[in-house]
């Protein structure tokens, strides 16, 4: 069993590593531990959470109000008390705004799930919470129904993410895993379409998590291929078709998606009939080049122009000098 000492010190190598891994910006975000006997550590409010000392380590007792420390405690520890009361095995909680996790909450897009063996073992379905104001009750309770749901993660609509665990790391590589995952998801979209594991080797997965000892409501066989809302996202933008191009007046092609229509990718942008448009790169018109535009054709044949023009001037040079020494 940690002291109190010992786990304010960990409060703070959690907070520097969120800090550090670009979590929290400016005094954003806070964590907390419970220690027993009705008390609680956790941050003080607005203070980074990259340079905290043991010393401004707030303690706090089962309703938010503080008992010992010099700087105010958090003022959205309702949020974890919140999660301490719910589920007794907790024993920390952090709170963060990784970027990646916190685009899909900006945009209310949820997770997709079964795709990586690590999220669904570790982390499983991760939510959305509903917005409210952050600090007051009602912004605590949003994630109430996700918790009695066995989620140890949730997004935070147009907020963040919080996690929880038996332990501080654990709470906080909860944030990690779903940031990287979110990143990986993003990084997938451009590169093709997203594969999910058949339900199958799902079951698999929640065969190992049940021997784990980890909580997930799909682990008595229920939704196991579940989306949890996340077809929206898996038919995103990468395989959107481009129906139709339409120039502007420079004569650059504006793509308009169409759900359902053909794309038109590497296809040559259609002109409006009579007009012509100069090839302009860097600020100079190639000339004969009219309709060109600035494309990536248009930039070798600049390039190709600007060689044979370095390569001119290079021998016009050597020329010269030779003239000028009597040879």
């Amino acid at each position: 069993m940690l002291s109190e000492f010992e786990l304010k010190k960990q409060i703070c190598e959690i907070g520097r590593r969120m800090y550090e891994k670009g979590f929290v910006a400016a005094n954003d975000g806070n964590i907390s531990c419970r220690v027993g006997r009705g008390r609680y550590l956790c941050t003080p409010t607005l203070m980074s959470k990259g340079f905290l000392k043991p010393a401004d380590i707030a303690v706090v007792d089962d309703q938010g109000r503080q008992l010992e420390g010099s700087l105010p405690r958090t003022s959205e520890i309702l949020l974890h008390l919140e999660i301490f009361h719910e589920l007794s095995e907790i024993n920390a909680v952090c709170h963060a705004h990784p970027p990646y996790a916190t685009a899909f909450a900006v945009a209310g897009i949820d997770v997709p799930s079964n795709i990586l063996p690590e999220v669904e073992i570790f982390i499983g379905q991760v939510p959305i919470a509903e917005y409210e104001t952050p600090g007051g009750k009602r912004f605590a309770q949003t994630i109430l129904p996700h918790l009695r749901r066995k989620a140890n993660t949730i997004l935070l609509a147009n907020h963040g993410a919080v996690a929880c665990g038996k332990t501080l790391e654990e709470a906080y590589f909860h944030l990690e895993t779903l940031d990287m995952y979110c990143r990986i998801l993003l990084l997938s979209k451009e590169v093709g379409n997203i594969r999910q594991l058949p339900p199958e080797k799902v079951r698999e997965l929640l065969d190992i998590k049940k021997r784990l000892g980890i909580a997930d409501p799909r682990v008595n066989g229920q939704e196991v291929a579940a989306l949890a809302g996340s077809d929206e996202f898996l038919r995103g933008f990468s395989t959107r078709a481009i129906a139709q191009h339409t120039p502007d007046a420079n004569g650059h092609g504006r793509g308009q998606g169409i759900a359902g229509q053909p794309s038109q990718a590497g296809q040559a942008q259609p002109m409006p009939p009579g007009q012509r448009f100069p090839a302009v790169v860097a600020g100079r018109v190639l000339p004969g080049a009219d309709g060109l535009g600035t494309s990536s054709t248009t930039a070798r044949r600049r390039a190709f122009d600007d060689e044979a023009e370095r390569i001119v001037q290079l021998v016009t040079d050597r020329i010269v000098q030779l003239g000028g020494s009597g040879n």
